[in-house]
């Protein structure tokens, strides 16, 4: 089989946001393993079903395109709030829309996320679950992937630091092997 497309989904639409540093920081580490690309969430509008079918959803049909020709989904998220982003809410409500014609069913997922406080992002990773169980997204439950941002964690060069390689690095591996074994055959 040919190399594992991953897609990337930061759930910030902010160029500084820690937890896309952390994302491209997982990517380097994984990066002869799979083909990685980041799928941009900022220029999709609000979700609005008056739209689907008209020139208004072509933002969306785009996106669910992107999603259905990968292989897995990587997300990496902030917390707001104790919960999910809102840009990321709505690029996942938009990718299930309408009703039956889902981009996300069957495609295998992780959820990693960086903040300064102690529990980092659980809370919103545990909504992810939630909202990925509805949408029928096999999601991988073990390691979890809450990670304290303290300085070092992302060198200067943007790679994972050394206190945080090694975990960071056998939560890809187990991932891409979490990928491999829900691939249709």
């Amino acid at each position: 089989m040919s190399k594992l497309k991953i897609g990337v989904i930061v759930g910030s639409n902010s160029q500084q946001s820690i937890n896309r540093q952390l994302a491209q920081g997982l990517v380097k580490l994984a990066q002869d393993q799979a083909d990685f690309e980041f799928l941009d969430i900022s220029h999709l509008p609000l979700y609005n079903r008056d739209f689907d079918g008209t020139p208004a959803s072509q933002p969306f049909q785009d996106f669910k395109q992107k999603i259905r020709s990968c292989n897995g989904l990587l997300f990496v998220t902030p917390e707001h709030n104790r919960s999910v982003p809102a840009v990321l809410k709505n690029a996942i409500d938009g990718g299930s829309r309408p009703y039956g014609d889902s981009a996300w069913a069957g495609i295998p997922a992780a959820i990693i996320g960086t903040s300064p406080g102690g529990p980092a992002t659980s809370m919103a990773q545990q909504h992810l679950r939630n909202i990925f169980v509805f949408a029928d997204m096999p999601t991988m439950q073990q390691p979890e992937g809450f990670v304290q941002w303290k300085d070092g964690l992302i060198d200067a060069e943007g790679n994972i630091g050394p206190a945080s390689k090694e975990f960071l690095a056998k939560y890809m591996s187990k991932f891409l092997a979490w990928v491999q074994l829900h691939q249709k055959h």
